[in-house]
């Protein structure tokens, strides 16, 4: 059998960075290439049924071992891309064996330390075995250390028919990091009543509650002419939203001065002309009413900077993004128990936490399918400092195998 270090090693060698506003699905040909090789890898453990469809989605099933009826069908699932904002492509993955503590340089950029002072968790995981890329790339823990576990874990069921669980069914994804990633998927034809996104962080980590998320843009409409001859003509669109900008709070309700439950209001792109302004924000909170709060709040703000400017105008746009999973998967509290129930007996102390942010299982709960998410060791992603620890990778695997057979315990739900 093949392990999961040496799956995760051949994975990250593929380069799947994913790309926002391409007008493609999947949005780069990378992706392709990977998910076509898990599929070939699935078939030649012995996964009879896998497949790839018109849109890159991986779906393949571990057939049940035992008769017994009343048994939902459980699914994985994990993406392939790698995020937009570090490039993934020549990774060069290098294995730390047996981590003492001490400061990683990694060689092709020795300005690139990973420190246990900067990456508390490191300090947990002396003695294991580390994987870093080599100070240039992101390393791909996120996600491929998730499709890793789910192939390993998919592979050690197949090998030992001993372990009940009933029906299992896999499924891999494109552009989860540019928010696509459920854009084409097909609940229905995946076949599952519940599944599990493998793609979270430290050994234990157990998240069935997100933000909820808007998408806002505002658009300051101004006035354009010569400069020269604009004294009581022009109106400066960039000026109206330099002064909303500056009328947000510089001590709350922002990311950099944020946490827990606390939600935020983050403008992270700016397209400015004289004439047109748009101002690009992110709403999130935990309780959905309260994103309607928060942009009636924006609202005001920016209609008060225009009020009174001859020849100023604005435009606002809301647009969904996603829900807290936890609306839904509060409704299935069973989805909960059996994930508690491995992790008990994968020995693994259970880490639940509400996630700042969201996942494909936000969507796919509002979908029909509740999905939360289980830790797959992926730390510090998105970045050249990115790392995971082997030891938790394989208790990933131990945890999924665990979720199938606590699944097989029951007889209807």
């Amino acid at each position: 059998m093949t392990s999961v270090l040496d799956r995760f090693l051949k994975y990250v060698a593929y380069d799947t960075q994913s790309r926002e506003g391409s007008d493609t699905y999947p949005s780069t040909p990378g992706q392709l290439v990977l998910l076509g090789d898990l599929v070939k890898e699935l078939r030649e453990i012995g996964v009879a049924d896998a497949a790839i469809d018109e849109h890159g989605y991986v779906m393949a099933t571990i057939p049940a071992t035992i008769p017994k009826r009343g048994i939902p069908v459980v699914g994985f699932i994990a993406h392939v891309d790698t995020s937009p904002e570090m490039s993934g492509a020549g990774v060069k993955p290098i294995l730390h064996r047996d981590y003492r503590g001490t400061d990683l340089v990694l060689p092709d950029d020795p300005q690139a330390v990973l420190r246990p002072a900067d990456s508390p968790y490191l300090r947990e995981c002396i003695g294991h075995d580390i994987v870093t890329a080599s100070g240039t790339t992101l390393l791909g823990a996120d996600n491929k250390s998730g499709v890793a576990e789910i192939v390993t874990a998919a592979e050690h069921l197949l090998a030992h028919p001993e372990i009940p669980h009933g029906a299992i069914r896999i499924g891999f994804t494109p552009d989860e990091e540019v928010g696509q990633g459920t854009k084409h998927f097909d609940v229905r034809r995946f076949g599952a009543q519940y599944a599990y996104t493998v793609d979270g962080g430290a050994r234990g980590e157990f998240e069935f509650e997100t933000f909820s998320a808007d998408s806002m843009l505002i658009t300051f409409r101004g006035f354009n002419t010569h400069p020269g001859f604009a004294k009581d003509r022009m109106v400066n669109a960039i000026k109206l939203a330099a002064r909303f900008i500056e009328r947000l709070p510089a001590d709350g309700l922002s990311p950099e001065t944020t946490e827990g439950h606390e939600g935020f209001v983050h403008p992270y792109v700016v397209q400015a002309s004289v004439d047109r302004t748009m101002v690009k924000l992110l709403i999130r909170d935990f309780v959905t009413a309260k994103l309607k709060e928060k942009e009636a709040w924006l609202e005001s703000l920016a209609r008060e900077v225009v009020a009174g400017v001859a020849g100023a105008g604005l435009e606002i746009q809301v647009e969904e993004s996603y829900r807290n999973m936890r609306e839904v998967i509060d409704q299935h509290p069973v989805v909960v128990e059996r994930a508690r129930e491995a992790f008990a007996r994968a020995g693994v102390p259970i880490r639940e936490r509400a996630i700042r942010g969201g996942t494909d299982g936000s969507r796919l709960s509002f979908m029909g399918l509740p999905t939360p998410n289980v830790f797959a060791g992926e730390q510090n992603f998105h970045s050249r400092l990115e790392w995971v620890s082997v030891q938790d990778m394989e208790k990933a695997v131990e945890v999924i195998v665990q979720i199938a057979r606590a699944w097989a315990q029951l007889t209807s739900v």
